[in-house]
């Protein structure tokens, strides 16, 4: 199944149970609990809504196979998950749901992104990357356990980097 297939939807409390076993089984060290899910989404609608939430879902199985969040404040907005099921990497679906991140940054009239990662994630690295997001800095020991240290990127001024689909094609950011 491709990503084109997956259908993005704003991720509401019914969707905790699905996006944790899918969490578990991603972050099975460092997962977040259903606590952290449920305050993230308690912020993320109605008219003072701070964040954005959306889950991929498979139409017809309804299987929940990604699931991405952003935090805004201010004019800074802060990527706080994104994730996509193994059996989807490499089908674009991460870059379809960072692409929908940077649309609600935009929203939110954000004129910075931020997000971490972690240092031995490669794969994230260059999704990011290629959105034009820019290393600038690392936090020592930032995943537990293990004491893995995150990246942190930064990209500037959202609403230009995104298209209808994803990256702005050709343009080389940096």
């Amino acid at each position: 199944m491709t990503s084109a297939t997956a259908v993005l939807r704003e991720m509401r409390w019914w969707d905790i149970e699905p996006v944790l076993e899918l969490e578990h089984e991603l972050f099975p060290e460092d997962a977040w609990s259903a606590g952290m899910f449920w305050s993230e989404l308690a912020h993320a609608r109605g008219p003072h809504a701070t964040r954005r939430y959306v889950v991929a879902e498979e139409p017809g199985s309804g299987r929940i196979v990604g699931y991405a969040g952003l935090a805004a404040a201010g004019d800074l907005a802060d990527v706080q998950t994104i994730a996509s099921a193994r059996d989807q990497w490499g089908t674009g679906l991460g870059a379809r749901l960072l692409t929908d991140l940077l649309r609600a940054a935009t929203a939110f009239e954000c004129a910075e992104v931020l997000l971490e990662v972690r240092v031995d994630n490669t794969r994230a690295q260059k999704l990011y990357e290629r959105f034009g997001f820019e290393p600038i800095g690392f936090r020592r020991g930032y995943y537990q356990p293990g004491n893995v240290d995150a990246l942190v990127m930064r990209l500037s001024d959202p609403a230009s980097s995104v298209t209808a689909d994803g990256p702005v094609q050709g343009e080389t950011h940096g």
